[in-house]
């Protein structure tokens, strides 16, 4: 009797296990599409982890500092801007964690390629339980919306 018991649990455990299994698919495929979708965008985009280090850079960002991803990799996301934009981009952060979101401009890129003004995004994420696990930082190439910009401002 006792082995028929044993037998009924493994069963019951078998089932849990197959459907828990099918609802963890689902979202397996989403965040593959997500990453694969990242990964093709034009702008710069990070993820950045409570600590402040790069945990993930697309290819885009990447050429934006004139590096392979894994170089990145660790780097603390505000040695990406320069000197002189670091205390806007601490404001900023403050900001992103009331609002959820914070925008600035920047210069950004490094020593060698040289830095370009680029506009920045900060973007908090939570879990299910509203606590923070981290940000993601885009990057938008501006220098195509500002010449316009600037052409119209020296002919006024």
């Amino acid at each position: 009797m006792l082995w028929l018991l044993m037998l009924g649990i493994v069963v019951f455990l078998v089932i849990v296990v197959r459907r828990l299994l099918q609802r963890q698919n689902p979202l397996m495929d989403e965040l593959f599409s997500r990453r694969i979708a990242i990964e093709l965008v034009h702008d710069g985009v990070a993820w950045i982890t409570l600590e402040g280090k790069l945990d993930y850079a697309n290819p885009a960002l990447a050429r934006m500092l004139d590096a392979t991803a894994e170089e990145l990799m660790g780097r603390n996301w505000v040695e990406m801007l320069a000197e002189k934009d670091r205390a806007r981009a601490e404001n900023a952060y403050r900001q992103m964690l009331l609002s959820g979101t914070a925008s600035f401009d920047a210069s950004v890129g490094n020593s060698r390629s040289g830095a370009a003004r680029r506009n920045v995004l900060l973007v908090s994420v939570h879990d299910h339980k509203t606590r923070l696990r981290g940000h993601h930082f885009i990057v938008s190439d501006r220098v195509l919306e500002a010449e316009p910009e600037a052409r119209l401002s020296l002919a006024v």
